[in-house]
């Protein structure tokens, strides 16, 4: 790319205004022929560049042209690719922000907890990705602190919850009465249509929200210490005694339950 090209200036146009830093005021004709620009673009060439301020019409019948001072010419080019490059940084860091928005916290490498209150966006897309890591079995128990939590906060994570549960898996969802009785009359039709095994057991109290993810993997919902309504973020364990127990205290749960559907 040739240097006023660098600026911004198509082959044409820079053609065109280094022919009439030689020439001086000429006409489109006589340009035409100097620059070898076809005459079929040479007024599409001088108008562009009148219009961008780069070289001046002197005189008409015929019109004829001269090139403004190649100093103030690159000074003007400069403050367009300024303005361009501004342009285009603030779209990137528009689409930097909506991205950052729709990608899930990163798992830590040091420890296993991530900040996220319930129904938070993020944490709805890292709940999806969780649950389309299982390959058989899905445990889940959902009670504090989710019971005070309106149906449209707990909307979204029941949503996700679905959404990323796969047809071939096998589903045991335990709810406290609290959590139950804001379930909407669709759940039962949502289970149905639903081609993964899903079942659904409710009791009166499930002290805490969690799930075991293949025996392999739990996740547990940590109360806010402050607000007892809502949860300061989720623990992540892999360690095999730790999954282990609450899967043992989930069966325990579990089989103490009674079916959600009647």
């Amino acid at each position: 790319m040739s240097e006023l090209g660098e600026l911004g200036l198509s082959s044409y146009e820079e053609k065109v205004y280094r022919s009439l830093l030689v020439t001086g005021t000429t006409t489109a004709t006589e340009l035409s022929e100097i620059s070898a620009v076809p005459k079929g673009r040479i007024y599409d060439v001088l108008n562009g560049l009148e219009a961008r301020r780069l070289i001046k019409m002197q005189s008409s019948d015929p019109n004829q042209y001269a090139a403004l001072q190649p100093e103030t010419v690159v000074d003007r080019l400069l403050a367009e690719r300024a303005y361009e490059l501004k342009q285009e940084w603030n779209r990137y860091r528009t689409e930097a922000e909506t991205i950052r928005s729709n990608l899930p916290p990163t798992p830590p490498t040091e420890s296993s907890f991530w900040l996220g209150s319930i129904g938070n966006e993020k944490m709805r897309i890292a709940l999806q990705q969780h649950m389309r890591a299982a390959e058989e079995v899905v445990h889940t128990a959902v009670g504090t602190p989710h019971e005070n939590i309106p149906w449209e906060t707990l909307q979204t994570g029941i949503e996700s919850f679905f959404h990323g549960v796969s047809t071939d898996l096998t589903v045991n969802l335990l709810v406290s009465e609290k959590v139950a009785t804001v379930l909407p009359d669709e759940i039962p039709r949502v289970i149905e249509n639903h081609s993964a095994d899903v079942t659904i057991r409710t009791r009166p109290d499930v002290l805490l929200s969690f799930d075991v993810i293949d025996t392999i993997e739990a996740t547990i919902d940590i109360p806010h210490p402050v607000s007892g309504e809502d949860r300061i973020g989720v623990m992540g364990i892999k360690e095999a005694r730790i999954v282990n127990e609450f899967e043992q205290y989930f069966q325990q749960l579990w089989a103490d339950a009674d079916s959600f559907l009647g």
